[in-house]
Formats: structure tokens, sequence, C-alpha cells
């Protein structure tokens, strides 16, 4: 098929399209929509490259009997068509910009319309809300327009090509064009018509555009609500109603200008945690316009972002549009059931990550209660992937080359004057990753002149390459992604920043993560001038394969469609599973956001100290607290505060404990929902959060050892141990029990480890290769010395023994003593040296292979989800019972999993034999069905297989999670990385 090479010319972006205007959908005089979609299904025709398209099928009349069929909106590639692909920062094809591939794949589109003669006097457009990457159109065989931006609205003029009756449309969209150097987003690469098409029948003279504007005195007593027009045709007078959230009329003008503005006495404030809405309704002959409109100031006062005179912190998230079913295509249901967990996650505010959203999103966020960075069409970073390409040295490539100018300013346009009217929005953005450039300044100026009355920043600025020096007096923020906490102490430090800090990326949510989300929110609530973060990211995006016989979700990540080039799992880095059930990192994140921390005193007075984390609403408002008082973690009394006291927003309040302490060891305090006159979201009575005050320390109770008659046989490899009631056997070669038989029951289907290895987590991937490196994933035991002796009537083994791997030396130097008493209980002593030149251990313990039918677990630690040094705020430190199979994080990629921290007491046992008990302080354990090997050695959960042994790991420490797949290093106080390590535990067998 010949056409005009637009799409490989960046100085046409659109032809025939309409001016950008705000979103919004007029009303008829009877209060119907004036709009008929045309979604559903269309003939389709899927072509590996432009050549091979059939030119006549743009024309009138055409047969499509040799076409399938496909849904509109949706993506070819979720319909059969093509393969997905995914990839992070390298561009999917040649990097030759404007150029992209002649195997360029295209999808031709048809349908038909029907027009009444009363329809075909109106002024009739055609809207496309979303189609990727560009596409042509023609109207009853007349070419119509052209026109790119993915994520942005095409509204086309059609009248004067439409007639009475039928109608037929046809499209050609094309994969690749040159806006996808501008496209490079983190996430599938999906193409197609896949938001709303709709025609809007208007009458001939209509409001164009309209921009609300409102204005708040000094005093907050008073607000102005400006509204400035533009009209198609004439302009014959508009009427002005302005409603409140009721819909009581409050005003109402007649103005046959360009404007009208309304004064609101004693205003209602818009904010997230009470979204007040008005409507303002604008009548025009013919037609009606009703938009909802918030009354809100956004300013920087001092360096800290204020909404409506009040410091806000934004506990945010980056939010994609995906679906693992329908991929970018989201029904208004599918977006709802988002807002609505992260409503229930305590989550105020999201990051259009990295384009405008669909538009009726932003309108649902204004509704809902969401503080929104909104972001343009725009990400470039595969410029610093090319050949001895670097951020540091091409990261700018792009935007810094004159021909895509024109298509920055396009983008950042449609973006700003698109949702200008969504009270949401609190902060524009350029854009993501794509370097720094004059023409993004320039865009920067431009959006605060068009809107001053929101902020705008790029965290791209940091980047300067190609000479450019950057101006940054146009950017509000100091904004950055994923930084350490020293990073941000020192800017603190340093009085000359003045501008708020904000993390619009942090905290990488990939599989088992993230960890070490409470550090920074000490310092987000501790720092006036750090406004808040932005998880990285909502949701696991991954595509849905259907079931195994089994019954269990299969999901494709990158590499799984055969594509050459791909990211593997990084797109597998959400909060959510792709289905939106909540990963253990939204739980951590909802505790570490609850609306109230409860703490003691720091003044030593033994009051409880109350801190409201809210920003607008007093906690006598909202919260009723529920009190647990535990004694050695099961629960000894509980209650409530029926009369919550006044705590203001952003502010705390010391108080007397609401029961006698007394001296036992643990107090539980969970909040639950008590709201007056809210949103529907969190419903009343939901839990919010918990707290959890150590009156006084636990310590694991060690079990005191007696001395009997104990047998000691030494062999050559072996020592066998023998009581009345056990019969133990130590292999010489492991330095461990390669059988332990108590009572007749063998507690051992494999011999016991050291271990020190775990399945990476996906967090692990940088520090994944640094451990295999140093042989972790392959260790040998060397035992040096190995002997036994009795003392005090128990036996004693002592060993000195080594881990190291092949080609290798040795990773840390081992002494273990094991002492057995005259019940059979063996209390085991590791001391662990590291070799200091070695990096930190994954974990330090030993690994039990257990019968597969011990499986019911008992344990005092943080639970009843899996927990780690930096991953336990979702927890609660107390006594829970499980199975082993439920114990187990089903990570779409296998990782480490289900581990928890802080115990002192583990039981595990089977209803068919005696259990096992492990006393202890401080250790951690993994009870599963899955050797880790295996974990670390599948794509896919699907693929996993049982090993048939209950693996129990015990561990002096398991390293943290952290963010350290995107962001910095583990910390070092979550590594297993002491100079010493000195590790004691008791177990003992029950029964008779």
């Amino acid at each position: 098929m010949k056409l005009e090479k637009y799409y490989e010319n960046p100085s046409v972006l659109h032809v025939g399209t309409q001016e950008n205007r705000s979103y919004y959908i007029p009303l008829g005089e009877d209060g119907s929509e004036n709009r008929r979609m045309l979604g559903g299904q269309w003939a389709f025709r899927y072509y590996e490259n432009l050549y091979d398209v059939d030119d006549a099928f743009t024309r009138e009349k055409f047969d499509t009997d040799s076409f399938d069929t496909i849904t509109v909106p949706g993506c070819w590639q979720m319909q059969g068509y093509d393969r997905n692909q995914y990839t992070n920062v390298r561009y999917p094809f040649p990097f030759d910009p404007p150029y992209v591939p002649l195997e360029n794949p295209c999808g031709a589109y048809r349908t038909e319309f029907v027009l009444t003669p009363e329809e075909t006097e109106k002024q009739i457009y055609l809207n496309f809300e979303g189609v990727d990457s560009c596409f042509y159109l023609w109207v009853n065989g007349s070419f119509a327009g052209y026109s790119q931006v993915s994520h942005s609205t095409s509204e086309f003029c059609i009248s004067p090509l439409v007639k009475e009756g039928n109608n037929s449309l046809a499209v050609l969209v094309l994969k690749w064009c040159d806006g996808s150097y501008l496209e490079d987003q983190d996430k599938f690469r999906m193409s197609g018509i896949f938001r709303d098409v709709y025609l809007l029948l208007r009458p001939s003279s209509h409001i164009r555009d309209y921009f609300v504007r409102t204005e708040i005195s000094s005093d907050y007593s008073e607000a102005e609500i400006r509204v400035s027009l533009e009209y198609e045709g004439e302009n014959k007078g508009t009427r002005f109603i302005l409603e409140d959230e009721s819909g009581q009329c409050i005003a109402a003008q007649y103005g046959s200008g360009d404007g009208v503005v309304f004064t609101v006495s004693s205003p209602k404030l818009w904010n997230a945690e009470r979204p007040y809405l008005y409507t303002l309704v604008m009548e025009t002959e013919g037609e009606t316009i009703r938009q909802r409109v918030g009354i809100k100031k956004t300013e920087i006062v001092n360096g800290v972002v204020m909404i409506n005179g009040v410091p806000v912190k934004f506990k945010g998230v980056n939010r994609h549009d995906s679906d693992p079913e329908t991929g970018f295509t989201i029904s208004r249901k599918q977006a709802e059931t988002d807002l609505r967990l992260m409503k229930e996650h305590n989550i105020n505010a999201i990051r259009t990550s990295h384009y405008p959203n669909a538009p009726w999103f932003i309108q649902l966020c204004d509704e809902y209660g969401f503080y929104v960075i909104l972001e343009a069409d725009l990400e470039s970073h595969g410029a610093a992937a090319v050949y001895k390409g670097s951020p540091q040295e091409t990261y700018g490539d792009v935007v810094q080359n004159p021909i895509f100018s024109q298509a920055i300013r396009d983008r950042v346009e449609r973006a700003v004057i698109r949702d200008k009217n969504c009270v949401s929005i609190f902060m524009w953005s350029m854009g993501n990753e794509s370097g720094i450039s004059g023409v993004l300044e320039e865009m920067g100026r431009w959006t605060k002149e068009y809107d001053p009355s929101r902020l705008v920043h790029y965290e791209n600025e940091r980047w300067p390459t190609g000479g450019h020096v950057p101006d940054r007096s146009m950017w509000d923020m100091h904004s950055r992604m994923y930084s350490a906490y020293e990073v941000i102490d020192e800017y603190f430090q340093d009085k000359s920043n003045v501008k708020p800090y904000l993390l619009c990326e942090f905290a990488h949510a990939m599989g088992n993560g993230p960890g070490d989300l409470e550090g920074y929110f000490q310092r987000i609530y501790g720092i006036p001038g750090f406004a808040g973060g932005f998880v990285w990211e909502w949701c696991d995006h991954g595509i849905y394969m259907g079931r195994t016989a089994e019954g269990k979700k299969r999901y494709f990540y990158g590499g799984d469609s055969g594509e050459k080039l791909h990211d593997i799992n990084f797109c597998m880095d959400g909060l959510v599973y792709p289905d939106r059930r909540p990963h253990t990192g939204l739980l951590e994140y909802k505790n570490v956001l609850r609306p109230l921390r409860i703490g003691e005193a720091a003044d030593g007075s033994g009051r409880l100290e109350l801190f409201n984390t809210m920003n607008f609403t007093n906690l006598r408002d909202y919260i009723t607290v529920e009190w647990y008082l535990l004694k050695d973690g099961r629960l000894k009394d509980h209650g409530q505060w029926t009369d919550m006291p006044d705590v203001r927003p952003m502010e705390k309040l010391l108080v007397q404990w609401p029961i006698d302490r007394g001296t036992e060891p643990g107090l539980s305090v969970v909040f639950v929902s008590r709201k007056k006159g809210g949103g529907p979201i969190p419903a009343d009575g939901a839990v919010l959060g918990f707290d959890q005050v150590f009156l006084t320390p636990f310590s694991g109770k060690m079990p005191k050892l007696d001395g009997g008659e104990i047998e000691i046989r030494e062999e050559e490899r072996f020592i066998r141990i023998e009581g009345s009631s056990f019969t133990y056997i130590y292999d010489h070669m492991t330095g461990s029990f390669v059988s332990l038989i108590h009572h007749g029951i063998q507690y051992l289907s494999a011999p016991a480890e050291f271990n020190i290895y775990r399945a990476p987590m996906d967090n692990d991937r940088k520090q994944k290769q640094i451990w295999m490196e140093a042989g972790y994933d392959r260790t040998r035991i060397r035992v040096y010395e190995s002997r036994a002796f009795s003392e005090n009537g128990m036996a004693c083994i002592r060993a000195r023994l080594g881990l190291s791997a092949d080609a290798i030396q040795k990773i840390v130097d081992i002494q273990a003593e094991y002492t057995i008493d005259r019940e059979g209980r063996i209390q085991v002593k590791l001391t662990g040296k590291p070799n200091p030149i070695m990096p930190y251990l994954p974990r330090f313990g030993m690994r039990f292979f257990l019968p597969k039918d011990m499986k019911d677990v008992e344990y005092l630690g943080y639970g009843p989800y899996e927990s780690y040094q930096d991953k336990h705020h979702a927890s609660v430190f107390g006594h829970f019972k499980d199975e082993v199979e439920r114990m187990h994080e089903d990570y779409i990629r296998p990782q480490e999993n289900g581990s928890h921290t802080g115990c002192r007491l583990l039981t595990i046992a089977s209803s068919m034999r005696d259990g096992l008990r492990i006393t202890g302080n401080e250790f951690s354990f993994n009870a599963s069905e899955y050797i880790q090997e295996e974990l670390a050695g599948k794509n896919h959960n699907y693929e996993l297989e049982k090993s048939g042994h209950t693996v129990l790991c015990v561990d002096y420490r398991m390293s943290g999670s952290g963010s350290g797949s995107c962001g910095p290093q583990l910390r070092e106080e979550y590594q297993v990385s002491a100079e010493k390590m000195e590790f004691l535990f008791c177990m003992e067998f029950s029964g008779e």
C-alpha cells in the first residue's frame, strides 16, 4: 500500500485533527450523551508490513469476507495477532531515528455506522482516545486524516464526509512510527485501537473548550470559580449553574461572553481525604456540559508542598493502564478495582506512568480522592542503551535531536490541555527518563505559564548530556528515583537546597518486595520538605495464558512469546498480581502508611504517643482503636478505646495508657475506620492498620538440658548417639546429622545441611550474580575436625568446618557444637566467621529435610504473612498456626518466600507423627514443600515440582529484600555480614 510517509516524518504529527481541548462528553437536551460509541466487533486484517496491505480496503464499498473480526477497543496482540514483546529500556527496533523497520506490522480495521437525516445536520466529530502507535483514517472512501501519540485523544470533524444512511470507516494502524522513539516506556509493546472510539453529534454552534480555574482567599473564607470558554460557531450565550455535592443549585448566571466567575462563600475544599466536588453545568442551545469542579490551592511555602494551606505527604504508587487479559485496554470497572484497592491500603497519590491514562480515569481520581502526577507521553531512555551509550553520554540524544522538538511540544500540550480541569492533578510531568533538552525546559516554562495553579516537575533534568547546560528554574520539585537515605539526608543538610524533595519512584515492588519502606517514611514524616514517594509500581504486567491441568493460572512475561529481545520478568514488579490479588508487599505498604502511629513516649514518662499521619482528618472523626494484650504471643485480654482523643492532622499527642500495663510482654492495637460523612472507601469498620508496643522484651526460653545415660559410638565416618528413646547418627564428612530417630520415628528424610544460599528474590537480581561468582549457590562442606565426647552426662560433638565452592576460596568458617541430653534434646551452637573479602550472605543457618507429612506449623514470631528484617510491618509478633502448603507465597517467577523473622519458638508436626520443636532467640525460619534449588531453577510458578519433603530452614538471620533490582543496594543493617555470627537454638522431639 502506498501512503504519505507521515509515520516517518516528525514534522507531520497530525493531519485533519481538531485543536486540542479538555476532555468532556456533551449531553443532549434530554440529558443523554451526544455520543455514539463505535466499539464492538470490527472487520480486521493483520499484515506483517505496509506493502502487503490491500489498497482497496480504504474504499467506501469493500468486501470484508476475507477479513477476521476483532474487538475494538482492544490490542491486537491480546487477540491472537503478532506477538507480545516486553522491553524496559532498549528500543525493540533499530535505533535509526526517525526511521522504523520496513517490516512494520499493520492492522487494517473496517466498521460502519448509520446516520439519520437529523443527525447529518449536526457537527459530527470522530474521536479516538488511544491508538498505538499511529493511524490513517478514511471515511466513506475519502482520506480524513492521520494522527499519532498513542495515549492521547485524536478528534476529527467528519461532517463533510458523512451522509444519511450507512457510512464506512477504514483505519490503518501501524505498529511503529517516528513517535515510537518517544514512547519507549517500560511495558509490553502492544498495538491497535486500544481505547474508546465514538462519534460526538453536536449542534453547529457549541462550546469547543473551557478552562475552570479556582482561586481561594488568603483566609480560605471565599473562593472564585473562573470559567473561560472557546466557542465553535456562533456564541449564542451560555447558562451556567453551580451545584453543590448534593445537586442543589447554589448559584446561576447567564453569559454571552467568553467566561464567567462564581464567588463561593465558605467553600468546601477538595483534598484526597475528603474529595468534595461541585458540579458546573454549562447549557447552550441543544447541548449541556457537566463538569465536576474541585476547589484546591497547590503551592510551595518555605520548601514544603501545601494543599489548601496544609502540608501534604504523598503516599503514592506508579500506575500503568494494564490488564492480563485486555492489555492496555482498561474498563471503568477494572480502573475502579485499582482505585478501591489503593484506598483500602492507605494510598493517596498516583503517578500516571509514563503517559496520560484513559481520560475518564483522571475524573475517577477526582471522585475517589487521589493526588495525581499527570505525565506526558514521553520516554526515550533507549538512547542510553545504544552501543557505547550511557545515561552520562547519550541519554538526551533523542530529545536533543531537533527533528523531535515539535513532537515534544505536542505531547506536553496535549497532556496538559486534555486534563486541565481535573482537580486531582497537583503536578504536571514533562515525561520520564529521556535526558534533558532545551525544548523540555521550554515546555516546563509553557506549562507554568498556561497553568500556574499546579506544580511542574521533570526528574530527568539531572542528566544533562551532549553539552547541554541545564536551566532548572522551571522545575518546582527536586525529584529523584530510588535515593538512598544518605542522599536524602545530604540534600536537606545543604541549606541552599530550597525545593521540596520527591521520590517519583522508589521501593521496587518486584517479587518478594519491596523492603525497607519504613525507613523512608520515618524521613518523609520527619522532614517537612520531604514531600513523599511513589512506589514502583502498582501491578505485575503478565499475560494471562489460561490454566494448567491442575487449575493454576499461567502468566507470561518477557521471552515467553518467542521474542528475541526482551527483559524477562522485569515487568513483574507490582504491589498486586496481574489479577489484582495483593502481594504481601502491598500489605506491608498499607501498614507503613497507617493513618495512626502508636508508640511509647520518648520522654520516659511511660505514656503513649499518638501520631496522626493524615493531612486533613482529625483522628476522633476517623479512627476507632481496638487493643489486644498478648502474653507469650497469645491473646490474654482485649478491648476498645471508645472515645478517641482529639489529635489533629500531622500532630502528636501524649496520652495515658487506656489499660493497666502490668508487666505483660506485648500489646497490639488495631485501628478501624469510624468515618463521619466521608466517602464509601474504605468502608466503615475497615481495618486501616495496626501498631505493636513491646512492654517487656521477648526472649526464647531455652529448655534446660539434663544429663543421663547416653551411649556414644564413634565409627570411622559416623557417630551414633543413643539414649533410652532415641538414636541419632552424625556424619563426620558433613558436620551434621543424617538420621534423627526419636521414639522410633525418623525425623529426617534426607541429611541436614549448613545453608547460606536462598532462591534469589527479584530484588536480588544484581546481587545474584555477585553471589554466584562467589560460589554461594554451589557450596561444598569441608570438615577439618570433628569429635564426640561426654560432658556432664550429655553427649557433645564439636566440629570445625568451612564452606567453599569449586575454584573459590573459603566463604565462611563455622564452629558447630551439638549437645544432646538424656531426653534427646539437641542444643545447636553455630559460630560463623565469613571471609571478609566475600559479599554478604543471603542467610546463615541449617536446612532440615523432614517427612512431607510434617505440615502443621506453630510459631512465635512475626506473622501471619511472610516477614524479613526489612519487610515485617504487615505482620505482628504473636503466636500463629499454619500449614506448610499455605505458607508458600506463589510469586509468578519463583523465588525465596514464606520466611518468618524474629521467631522464638517453632513447632512443626503431623497428625500422623509427633513434632519437632525449635527454641531460640530471634531466629528466622522457612517451611516449604519446595527446595530452594527448585525455586531458583524454574521461571514460572506453574512449573514448580514439589520436593517430597517438608524443607525446614532455620536461620540465624536472613538478608532483607530491599529494592536492589532497580534501587540502592540492600542497606548494611539488613545484610548477613557480621564479622562473627553466633546462633544458638534447641531442637526437641515430642511424644512417646
